[in-house]
């Protein structure tokens, strides 16, 4: 009997509509953890502003020359001016690669309406209620569901979605999906972003100029005061980033929330991004195949492209809401969570449903998945399981580096007591080889006791990790390569009875290896059924580091993850010990 937590594939997936409010265009009180977007657009703005101003008055200030500052002048000119060039080109440079990489072709609303009745009279209506252009429509011929917008100023913007965002998604979730993008015009988010990307390159060219000016001739102490610049400079770079991508987050979150109004139905955008995110397919309302066009995903905009590879992860679960909420455990609690998305243009899925559930309520409306389930979930995990794992993730990220500083403290204390100095070299080489060593042996566990599971089970675990792998074997088909349109690329995707998973192969001989299978191999492999193992990994983007592959035609592939981590580790505790040998 399975337990309420468990996935039953067997049971069919059938969301229960919970309905859409009554009237559109209801403003809707931000979600708490959405924040404030006029604030924070003005908030990261103003910083950077302020940062660029501090960096370049202390350059000024500390100048005794007159070059420096003219060639910082003349970057700093060149960045914006080329900037501003590619602002007001870029709709009409991304149509020529929209066309060349994608063939997108562009359609009339006419045909949108076709597709999607609520989609049309959606565009239609905030175009004439925002007094804004319509916006240029694209169609990708691919069948993942995904949409994104770009341009320049509203009335220059285009709107591109894939194929299967009408194949997989019904008519009121793709016009939420359109009404998000839309959302995108609406706030300018074009020109936002690309004020706060060029303020942040001028930042770093201020940190360039200045280290070039520290490791110049001179006066010491105008390179002494310029290399307190330099490292002022590289720090609000570091900074001015993070800012960015703070409020591209923040951006999300209010799109989500133009949509949520723009059409009173903020369920039908939870159940899209559900879709989309977790490529989850009703089944029974969809074709029983998969299309064999999937071999990547353009995830783009609507999702995060770190995401790219693995959008579709559980392609066809057979659960429910209940099970398919154990999803949002990692996003809302794992702290790799909250890591992986302070790095991200876009929020978590799981943190952007609970936003969205709150939105519906404000509407009084039914949610269709339980956060406050899942939040009570969350409370009842094991926290100290859950920050301990954490812990050891990060000394195991940095294994390399206090192996060499440990073995560095301890070669240092040998040669004292012993007085061979050689230690002084084979501590820290015997160190980083160890750390190499296991690291590999923590990331790369025994996997042959690795037990059969499905996508979904392993998507469930909320204490999963990016670093430490889990084993597992999943049985399915070969529909794709892992990089869509690369026709050369090693890595795969794998379908079984629950879901969709990156595939990431490993040649001993390293990247040539990766090319020579990619070009020889992996297309007379996609389209067969395969046993596979590996370790399975957390992140943004789920994957699995292969290990092994077995057709049912009898050919085998092996992948070789750990192999340079044992030649490397191993390498260099030998020649610490050669070394020690020599005296």
């Amino acid at each position: 009997m399975t337990s309420p937590t468990e996935p039953n594939p067997e049971q069919p997936f059938h969301t229960s509509k919970a309905g859409r409010a009554a009237q559109i265009g209801v403003k809707l009180a931000t979600f708490s953890g959405a924040g404030n977007l006029s604030l924070a657009s003005g908030i990261t703005l103003g910083m950077i502003f302020a940062i660029v101003l501090v960096l370049i008055l202390g350059i000024t200030l500390i100048m005794g020359s007159e070059n420096p500052i003219a060639g910082l002048g003349v970057a700093v000119g060149i960045t914006v001016v080329v900037n501003l060039v590619v602002f007001f080109l870029s709709p009409f440079l991304m149509d020529l690669m929209q066309r060349w990489l994608y063939n997108t072709r562009w359609v009339s609303l006419d045909e949108i309406a076709r597709r999607s009745p609520e989609t049309s009279a959606t565009i239609r209506r905030v175009c004439a209620e925002k007094n804004i252009k319509q916006p240029r429509l694209g169609i990708i011929d691919d069948e993942n569901p995904t949409a994104f917008t770009y341009g320049s100023l509203p009335n220059s913007a285009r709107l591109v979605v894939s194929q299967g965002l009408f194949t997989y998604l019904d008519d009121d979730e793709v016009a939420t999906v359109y009404a998000h993008e839309l959302g995108h015009i609406v706030h300018w988010d074009f020109a936002v972003m690309t004020l706060a990307a060029t303020m942040v390159q001028i930042v770093f060219l201020i940190y360039v100029t200045a280290r070039s000016m520290s490791r110049g001739g001179g006066d010491n102490k105008l390179k002494d005061a310029a290399a307190g610049v330099s490292l002022a400079a590289y720090v609000f770079y570091i900074v001015g980033t993070y800012l960015m991508l703070y409020l591209s987050r923040t951006r999300e979150y209010f799109a989500d929330r133009f949509a949520a109004e723009t059409t009173g139905n903020p369920n039908a955008l939870s159940r899209a991004l559900v879709k989309i995110a977790y490529g989850i397919i009703e089944v029974g309302e969809r074709s029983q195949e998969p299309s064999r066009l999937v071999e990547g995903t353009r995830a783009l905009g609507i999702y995060d492209h770190k995401a790219a590879a693995s959008t579709g992860t559980a392609y066809r679960i057979s659960s429910s809401p209940e099970q398919i909420g154990r999803v949002f455990l990692w996003d809302m609690f794992n702290p790799w969570g909250w890591w992986m998305e302070l790095n991200s243009t876009h929020p978590l899925t799981g943190k952007r449903v609970r936003a969205l559930s709150t939105y519906a309520e404000q509407l009084g409306l039914p949610t269709e998945f339980n956060m406050a389930r899942v939040v009570a979930d969350g409370k009842s995990l094991d926290r100290n399981k859950l920050y301990g794992n954490f812990a050891v993730d990060v000394v195991l990220y940095a294994a390399e580096i206090i192996g060499i500083f440990a073995g560095l403290a301890l070669g240092i204390a040998i040669a004292k007591s012993s007085g061979n100095s050689m230690w002084f070299l084979t501590g820290p080489l015997v160190g980083l080889g160890a750390g190499i060593l296991i690291k590999a042996l923590v990331s790369f566990p025994d996997y042959s006791r690795a037990p059969e599971t499905s996508v979904i089970e392993l998507m469930a675990d909320p204490y999963a990790s990016p670093l430490r792998g889990k084993p597992a074997r999943l049985n399915g088909d070969l529909i794709g390569r892992g990089d869509a349109g690369y026709v050369f690329g090693s890595d795969l995707k794998l379908q079984e009875r629950t879901g969709m998973m990156y595939l990431h192969y490993s040649s001993r001989f390293g990247s040539i290896g990766n090319f020579l299978f990619g070009m020889k191999r992996v297309k007379n492999l996609i389209g067969m059924k395969v046993q596979t193992v590996g370790w399975f990994r957390r992140g943004v983007a789920p994957w699995v580091d292969l290990i092994q592959l077995k057709t049912d035609s009898g050919t085998v592939v092996n992948s070789y993850h750990r192999f340079w981590a044992f030649i490397l580790g191993g390498g260099a505790i030998i020649l610490g010990l050669f070394l020690l040998s020599l005296r």
